[in-house]
């Protein structure tokens, strides 16, 4: 199920996003450090996540209903709330942010960029989803920020208010090798 920003890319990407570098000119990374860290990730969501013309198409009536009936269902639950552990490296941090599901028609803007903070846009335009986003290092161990989104495909709007908090943990990372 597509979400506005869907909670696998945002747990994946979550640190890679705080502390990205973002590839462009006199976009300062920020001032973080390299190692072990811990990512929350708090989704709140405002309408049902739109799905696809061609994946309703391929439902059947049983399908469907089911499919509705469980996002309705979601709906209710409130804030969703995810953690995560992430290895991030040195070079992880000079790499530039990218949605991993739609590299290709998901666009990014820095609209502001200093040691301890970034301003961005991302759009993309095959889900429909525009998020502005707001992160800041508190200090070189601690990360905070806001994204909000919206989302509209196929006549149905979903906005999303995401707050993601990040702890650093350690030098050592268990999944990787430092670089």
């Amino acid at each position: 199920m597509h979400s506005t920003i869907g909670i696998k890319v945002l747990l994946s990407a979550g640190l890679a996003l705080c502390a990205a570098a973002w590839a462009a000119d006199n976009v300062a990374p920020l001032d973080v450090k390299p190692g072990q860290w811990e990512t929350t990730v708090t989704i709140a969501r405002n309408g049902a996540p739109p799905i696809p013309p061609d994946v309703l198409a391929k439902m059947s009536p049983e399908q469907r209903a089911m499919i509705e009936a469980r996002m309705k269902a979601g709906m209710n639950l409130g804030p969703q709330t995810h953690v995560a552990k992430h290895c991030v490296t040195r070079e992880d941090m000079a790499r530039a942010f990218a949605p991993n599901e739609d590299k290709q028609s998901c666009t990014r803007t820095v609209l502001s960029s200093t040691s301890s903070s970034q301003d961005f846009r991302v759009d993309c335009a095959s889900s429909g989803m525009t998020a502005i986003g707001h992160i800041e290092a508190v200090d070189s161990e601690h990360l905070r920020g806001k994204v909000k989104s919206t989302t509209t495909q196929s006549g149905q709007t979903t906005t999303s208010e995401t707050t993601i908090f990040s702890k650093w943990l350690g030098a050592a990372c268990p999944e990787k090798k430092q670089q």
